[in-house]
């Protein structure tokens, strides 16, 4: 079988879908390997590294023409759509529930597509699952973003000057990202809080030394692992609940998103501008919309004195080991749909049912 590796084109990106470490275990398994030149300079791979590994380098016309599976990290772009024939199978994060027209276009190049943002909420996908491996880097950093932009500092510091008192860090959403937040904000040296729409989450939240603010989540069940969309009744206490903690807080850090929806507004401007002078709000899902009510994605927004910034969930700055743990997942996720160098297409098996978007130009999921 062979795998093509394509270089990311959406701006910003610096991760690369396969490294070369794990260029060498799909090698030594008997996959070919195409990687188009300069591929992973960002995530600081050489060419040679990945030649040394056992692939082949060359342009993107040639890896398309030379490999049957095409690996991504972002949507395959317009581009790339212009060179897909239907003996190729596509795989990256396709967001096919809030990207139709991508879907329509590769099935009507008669193609088969693996969304890998689709992947179940399942135990024996674990090591698959590129949103939980990319969201967790995503949260540590956001933590890091946030305390540059501030003009305080984390920890409790006792110095002859007298005593700096702790910053306070409210955390919206208490899945992957939102627990790598509170690991890092206490590690250093924050008070922090947390609320989710999930009252499972709540034991994990503690566990982690945050404290968990309750809102009645009664008939606010989440979906498949995933928050699911909040009723307006929800949101309207969660309000009331949060607003003591974040009209106190230093740096303020919302994570929320809905798979295939926009975003869910959990900060209005009215609640801003009632924000203590100087605050940080990072909102992770500027992307889908974004969870503050004034963001905008990759621009920092001012509201009385309360600085927002929005940004995705990109893990591309720390684009090295995000690269990392994305090649791992890919690595699993092949060998898992395929024996003796051949897809399996066992379309009974959870993992590749949810997964396989589209199978020779026939749409399986909307």
């Amino acid at each position: 079988m062979k795998i093509g590796v394509l270089k990311e084109s959406q701006n910003g990106e610096k991760r690369v879908a396969l490294s070369p470490f794990i260029t060498k275990k799909l090698v030594e398994k008997g996959f070919e390997i195409f990687v188009e030149k300069s591929a992973g300079e960002n995530s600081l791979y050489r060419d040679s590294d990945y030649k040394e590994a056992g692939a082949s380098l060359s342009t993107k016309e040639d890896v398309f023409k030379s490999a049957q599976v095409l690996i991504k990290i972002n949507p395959f772009d317009d581009e790339d759509l212009k060179l897909v024939q239907s003996h190729h199978i596509l795989m990256s994060q396709l967001y096919h529930k809030s990207n139709p027209e991508l879907i329509k276009a590769i099935s009507e190049k008669g193609a088969t597509a693996f969304s890998l943002d689709a992947m179940p909420r399942i135990s024996r996908a674990q090591d698959m699952d590129v949103l939980s491996s990319q969201n967790n880097l995503a949260g540590y950093k956001a933590v890091i973003l946030g305390a540059y932009e501030m003009t305080k500092i984390f920890p409790l510091m006792m110095t002859a000057a007298g005593t700096i008192t702790p910053s306070r860090v409210l955390i919206y959403g208490v899945g992957v990202a939102g627990l790598q937040a509170i690991a890092t904000a206490k590690r250093l040296g924050a008070v922090v809080e947390a609320t989710d729409i999930r009252s499972e989450t709540k034991e994990q939240a503690e566990s982690l030394g945050a404290k968990f603010i309750s809102v009645d989540n009664t008939g606010e069940a989440s979906e498949g692992g995933y928050a699911k969309e909040a009723s307006e009744d929800y949101q309207k206490r969660q309000k009331e609940a949060v607003n003591e903690s974040l009209f106190k807080a230093d740096l303020v850090i919302t994570t929320a998103n809905v798979p295939g929806r926009k975003a869910p507004v959990l900060i209005t401007e009215e609640q801003v501008k009632q924000m203590k002078n100087g605050a940080v709000i990072i909102d992770l899902a500027a992307a889908q919309g974004g969870n503050c009510e004034v963001s905008k994605l990759n621009e920092k927004v001012i509201v009385s004195g309360v600085k927002v910034i929005g940004t995705s969930v990109a893990p591309e700055s720390v684009s090295t080991n995000a690269s990392e743990l994305y090649a791992k997942n890919i690595y699993n996720f092949i060998v898992h749909l395929t024996e003796n160098l051949k897809f399996k297409w066992d379309l009974e098996e959870e993992i590749t049912n949810e997964t396989l978007i589209v199978q020779d130009g026939v749409q399986r999921k909307k």
